[in-house]
């Protein structure tokens, strides 16, 4: 008696590749134009006849870009200019003015009261210092203990790159791979890369900080389901590139002044009729 034969396995079905992140990007951008036509211009539009619009300008050194952004991490930027201001007092670079010869700069944007222009830290006495020393320096920034090796990680990074501390590298350099060289440093994401090209060189990057991405989750710019850095992947889908620092600055301003976390100041936002936090229906 001959054997039956066995069934021939079912073929599996081939899934689908998933979309790219950037994929997914450009199709909200278009279905937000789609449904909601407009919004973006209308968003930037008021809040830059509310709080002014802002013009790009160069704050500090590169490196000291960095190391500033690196310190503000889950912390206010006025403890964060503490913080530096403690790097600049124990590793001098050059020798300091006398007190009150130089007042604090004011940035845009800025959660702080500015840092005088004054020379940067010696980066080489920073990333040889030992970490509990440093640490101890720039623990009224907060999260001392995690932040003293991510600075030094990062002025290490700097160091083997070229022999010294300068990003000016990647002045120049296509937006996504400048981002990609700082996001390889321990301790750097998109945000902190993006505010540091995006404030010392122009670069074309759109930092989306937890201001940035509370204002944009409640009017509806990003999906609510989203993330802080799949919001970065949807900015750069949705702006032309000399809107980035502009859309920057006037949400994280609009975040600070208005839009708070705890009890938002709807009766006076400017862009309250098509927000969808103020109004579901909005459109």
């Amino acid at each position: 008696m001959t054997p039956a034969a066995s069934p021939k396995p079912t073929p599996k079905a081939r899934s689908k590749p998933k979309p790219s992140p950037e994929k997914i990007a450009r199709t909200w951008a278009h279905q937000l134009e789609t449904k909601r036509p407009g919004l973006l211009p209308f968003v930037l539009d008021r809040l830059a006849e509310a709080n002014g619009r802002p013009v790009w300008r160069p704050r500090l050194d590169p490196v000291s870009e960095l190391v500033l952004t690196i310190l503000t991490a889950n912390s206010a930027d006025i403890n964060a200019e503490v913080a530096f201001a403690a790097l600049r007092e124990t590793y001098p670079s050059a020798p300091r003015p006398p007190d009150g010869a130089l007042e604090p700069q004011s940035w845009p944007g800025w959660g702080g009261v500015g840092l005088p222009d004054l020379p940067a830290p010696d980066w080489t006495a920073v990333e040889s210092a030992p970490i509990p020393e440093l640490t101890d320096v720039i623990r009224p920034g907060g999260l001392a203990n995690q932040k003293a090796p991510r600075v030094q990680a990062a002025l290490h990074a700097l160091a083997a790159n070229g022999g010294s501390h300068s990003l000016e590298f990647l002045r120049g350099r296509p937006p996504l791979e400048a981002r990609d060289w700082l996001s390889a440093i321990p301790g750097i994401g998109k945000k902190t890369a993006s505010v540091v090209l995006l404030f010392s060189f122009g670069t074309p990057l759109m930092p989306v900080d937890r201001h940035v991405f509370r204002v944009s989750q409640r009017i509806g710019l990003i999906p609510e389901k989203s993330d802080p850095d799949a919001a970065h992947d949807y900015y750069l889908a949705m702006l032309a590139p000399e809107q980035m620092y502009e859309a920057h600055v006037s949400l994280i301003t609009h975040g600070r002044r208005t839009c708070h976390a705890r009890n938002p100041d709807c009766e006076h936002c400017p862009v309250a009729p098509r927000c969808r936090y103020f109004d579901p229906k909005a459109e």
